[in-house]
């Protein structure tokens, strides 16, 4: 990830800090990992040999099948496929989120890692700033707290609750929070997915802006085939634990749905999935 000067150091995680009581959740029931799991210097992310199992009572109950995955720093990749082609779980797996999985393979990945879901996980008794610096410490925290909600268009709302917020306001503050980590990776898993339509729009263009001016390398889970061209480097099929497809996007500057390119890549990526003409939606 570049530096650029004048910015903030990222803040240090204290160990110690804790979520209040009432925000625990029941352990989870852990699986049997057997990955070998490494830490990356230059911002890349490698992926080999990848197994990751459910239930292996009934079946092998295999989600991911020995899948390979690269992706260069400060690459912007989208991963689509139907419902339990594997996407969120290759997510958790890179997040190291996925204890209560069996699983095998290597995965390698930045120090710095940050996750967005499509749930924006405040806590409501804690305010909007405190929401973003929940975590760190440092003395100037807060201060890259409050940049980091101007640059999502929050300024001035550090003391709201969560609850006065709209919802498309609510996922600002967690790409915010997300961001003051200053991630070499950003893991969203369908980040929009609740947002209505136009807010959707709204929330492309802020992201594609973030994006451009933090440089982290950037893995998005989606079902929406426009939103990954729109957002994307890359888009990677996925097809039953493996990649079926995977293909440059190739459009610089706006991607525009009446540009035959896209509608080109739009429709190899819908065939990919096992959309047929008839049931295309018209662009």
């Amino acid at each position: 990830m570049a530096t650029h000067p004048g910015r903030l150091s990222p803040p240090d995680i204290d160990p110690d800090t804790r979520v209040p009581e009432r925000s625990a959740v029941p352990p989870p029931v852990h699986g049997v990992l057997a990955d070998e799991r490494t830490t990356t210097t230059d911002g890349t992310v490698v992926v080999r040999d990848l197994v990751r199992a459910y239930g292996l009572g009934e079946g092998d109950g295999r989600v991911l099948r020995g899948l390979d995955l690269s992706i260069a720093a400060g690459e912007f990749v989208a991963i689509l496929g139907r419902s339990g082609s594997g996407k969120s779980t290759l997510l958790r797996a890179l997040a190291g989120l996925d204890h209560d999985v069996h699983g095998t393979g290597t995965i390698a990945v930045p120090d710095r890692v940050s996750v967005v879901f499509q749930d924006s996980r405040l806590l409501p008794w804690a305010r909007v700033l405190d929401n973003v610096t929940l975590g760190l410490k440092g003395s100037r925290v807060r201060e890259l707290g409050v940049e980091r909600l101007a640059e999502v268009g929050l300024a001035g709302r550090e003391r709201a609750w969560p609850t006065e917020l709209s919802g498309g306001e609510q996922q600002r503050v967690s790409l915010a929070r997300s961001l003051v980590r200053e991630p070499q990776l950003l893991l969203a898993d369908e980040p929009f997915g609740a947002l209505d339509a136009l807010t959707r729009i709204r929330m492309h263009g802020l992201l594609r802006d973030l994006y451009a001016r933090h440089e982290p390398a950037v893995l998005l889970v989606t079902h929406d085939v426009d939103e990954a061209i729109v957002l994307a480097d890359r888009v990677i099929v996925l097809d039953q634990g493996q990649i079926a497809l995977h293909v440059e996007v190739g459009i610089d500057g706006p991607r525009d749905t009446a540009d035959p390119r896209f509608a080109d890549l739009r429709a190899q990526l819908l065939a990919a999935l096992g959309v047929p003409l008839t049931e295309r939606a018209p662009l």
